[in-house]
């Protein structure tokens, strides 16, 4: 396979995130990997891998780690829902992954709190081309939408993962408060993106995260949640991943 022909990945957590996808998937091909049904097609002219990496920092490392090693994808992307925790980050909203941290990575005193042991760092950065990309692939998808009367802004910044919902108000405040205490100010938080990050390090394979702001991570954050990611977010997901698909096209 060169890699021209090796395919990207776009992975979400939840089926509902990737609604709409699968049906502009040319001769979609179905495999089982690791137990997770994986769909292998054309999409905007690009070898693609659908797939969908469950819930939580393991489940998406596994997910990862069994694209890169058994389909040789060249890139992954990640689509997705995240609660907003950064100034002026608003339900509605885009942010672009430009670095990945792990938010319940505590590993003191034998190392830094947020390190990755034996790694000698915290913070992983997404692909600057495949960010670039998906920054102008999601604004120009946004550049017609409204919500909540307003064109939904597209942000650009730290994402940290954890394996934990955060959805109260004294929780943000206290993940926040550590955080900033130790340099750290991210945008948005959720629960797959580092991990994916880390695994993509590791196999050096091109990386970036692009999640719609569901909710500001406080007591709100379940309230309507399956409407907002159907009615909203996986029309991002489907506007923002063609966008992007048909750009690399052109390069």
């Amino acid at each position: 396979m060169t890699p021209h022909d090796a395919p990207i990945a776009i992975l979400s957590a939840l089926a509902e995130e990737q609604a709409g996808l699968l049906q502009h998937m040319q001769t979609p091909k179905e495999i089982v990997l690791a137990g997770r049904s994986v769909w292998r097609g054309l999409m905007w002219g690009q070898p693609v891998v659908l797939a969908l990496s469950r819930i939580g920092k393991v489940a998406a490392a596994t997910t990862a780690t069994a694209l890169i090693a058994h389909l040789g994808v060249s890139r992954i992307v990640f689509t997705g829902v995240a609660g907003g925790v950064g100034d002026g980050v608003l339900v509605g909203d885009v942010v672009v992954g430009t670095s990945y941290l792990q938010h319940d990575m505590d590993a003191s005193p034998l190392f830094p709190r947020y390190e990755i042991p034996l790694y000698g760092q915290s913070v992983f950065a997404g692909d600057k081309a495949m960010c670039d990309a998906l920054h102008a692939a999601s604004a120009a998808a946004l550049a017609d939408m409204r919500h909540q009367g307003r064109v939904p802004a597209v942000h650009d910044g730290l994402i940290v993962s954890g394996d934990r919902f955060v959805n109260g108000a004294a929780e943000v405040d206290a993940l926040l408060g550590a955080l900033n205490t130790a340099g750290y100010l991210p945008l948005a938080v959720e629960m797959e993106g580092a991990a994916v990050a880390q695994v993509c390090a590791d196999y050096a394979v091109p990386f970036a995260a692009v999640r719609t702001i569901s909710d500001r991570a406080d007591h709100t954050a379940h309230i309507d949640f399956s409407t907002f990611v159907r009615d909203v977010a996986s029309v991002y997901a489907r506007n923002i991943v063609e966008n992007l698909l048909k750009s690399l096209s052109k390069s």
